[in-house]
């Protein structure tokens, strides 16, 4: 186990998700205890056969004050923000707007937005008028949009690890917190779906033409997915669900695929563990990153079960929601704390027939188990390692 400080239990006061499964977070989490897919065709028009996790119906403008930040990004985002707006306004009577953060992460930005501008330049020879790359392509726009919504004067930034960026920030909120520079931050990540990410995971020869089955033997790839999902991350208050534990780490094997052993995803696991002065033997589900790669899966299985052995149960919700890349994080945290609020675990789609080299307890169905403690992992390209611990209140 490595040498990693212990850190002070946080309490999560406040979370949501919108995503392919559902326009609130009560759709979302009701889509995933019935075992609904949201993965569909593409709403984009791409070159490929695949199917994406696209976000159910039409997103309303932005208000007319926020008109120059208006992107499908932004517009997920609100309606993620939204829901947990009356938290984060207490939060910030509580504590002061300059004691509160907000720390996003996010892989595409407001790309979809170029790449409408883009074609309108192709087809008249001229950009969009309404179309601002600041305001709507720069990854800090939604943050500092948020900030001005939410009147939040604290840090406020955006990063931008790729698959892990949403996990990330949840170490972040750690560190400005125990440094008493916030009192609370408001964390989490949005990605909308993008033709650049779509061809760009083609080429790479990882994007499946069907709904992906992680952990399967017969898996082929993934699926592209949007979404935005928030939580609210204080230095004290009551609640039932704590952040317990971030473990990071850095292998920066090949710029797209996992060092094969695992060792980078172990040692993310082993840190969020040792912060927490917990042991493997208490964890009791694993919300893997699971994106239905050959060689992604391959290495979590090898790094959860050096780990864990076969003990613990592992799901992939992937199969739910497409991959979101710098939204998977936070939707995932999300999804480990309803698994310890309502004691379900989800089944990991489409995992039939199972790997039989992967030596881990893949949870098949759905299950009530009444997990006490929940790991969340996000594995991004160049080795960036994220596994976020929530739980109980110890």
């Amino acid at each position: 186990m490595p040498i990693v400080s212990l850190a002070p239990p946080l309490p999560l006061t406040a979370w949501s998700a919108v995503n392919a499964l559902g326009r609130d977070t009560r759709e979302v989490l009701e889509a995933l205890d019935a075992g609904r897919s949201g993965l569909g065709p593409s709403p984009l028009e791409v070159t490929m056969e695949t199917v994406v996790g696209a976000y159910p119906g039409d997103l309303p403008p932005l208000p007319r004050a926020y008109a120059p930040y208006d992107t499908r990004l932004a517009r997920l985002g609100l309606a993620a923000f939204e829901e947990l707006r009356p938290q984060v306004d207490a939060a910030v009577r509580r504590w002061g707007a300059e004691r509160v953060a907000i720390l996003l992460g996010t892989s595409t930005g407001g790309l979809e937005e170029t790449e409408q501008a883009f074609q309108t330049w192709l087809e008249r020879q001229r950009i969009p008028e309404q179309y601002e790359y600041q305001r709507q392509h720069n990854f800090a726009a939604f943050g500092e949009m948020l900030a001005s919504i939410a009147g939040v004067a604290g840090p406020t930034y955006v990063v931008s690890t790729a698959c892990s960026s949403s996990g990330k920030v949840a170490a972040s909120a750690q560190r400005l917190i125990a440094s008493g520079m916030i009192d609370a931050a408001l964390i989490g990540g949005i990605d909308s779906l993008t033709r650049m990410t779509l061809q760009g995971f083609h080429s790479l020869g990882i994007l499946s033409g069907k709904p992906c089955r992680p952990f399967s033997v017969e898996r082929d790839g993934i699926n592209i997915g949007e979404g935005a999902a928030f939580a609210l991350v204080e230095r004290e208050g009551e609640a039932p669900v704590h952040l317990l534990g971030v473990g990071e780490s850095s292998d920066a094997y090949r710029m797209s695929s996992p060092e094969p052993e695992g060792r980078g995803a172990r040692e993310a696991m082993e840190r969020a563990l040792a912060q927490a002065g917990l042991e493997p033997g208490d964890i009791d589900h694993i919300n893997a990153h699971g994106t239905a790669t050959k060689l992604n899966d391959e290495a979590e299985a090898i790094a959860i079960a050096a780990l864990f052995g076969d003990r613990v149960p592992v799901s992939s919700t992937k199969g739910y929601t497409g991959h979101q890349l710098g939204a998977a994080g936070g939707t995932e945290i999300v999804f480990a704390i309803h698994a310890v609020l309502s004691g379900r675990l989800p089944a990991t789609l489409g995992c039939d027939p199972i790997d039989p080299t992967l030596r881990i307890h893949v949870q098949r169905g759905a299950a009530v188990t009444h997990p006490k403690r929940v790991l969340s992992n996000s594995f991004a390209f160049g080795g960036s390692n994220v596994s976020v611990l929530v739980g109980e209140p110890k």
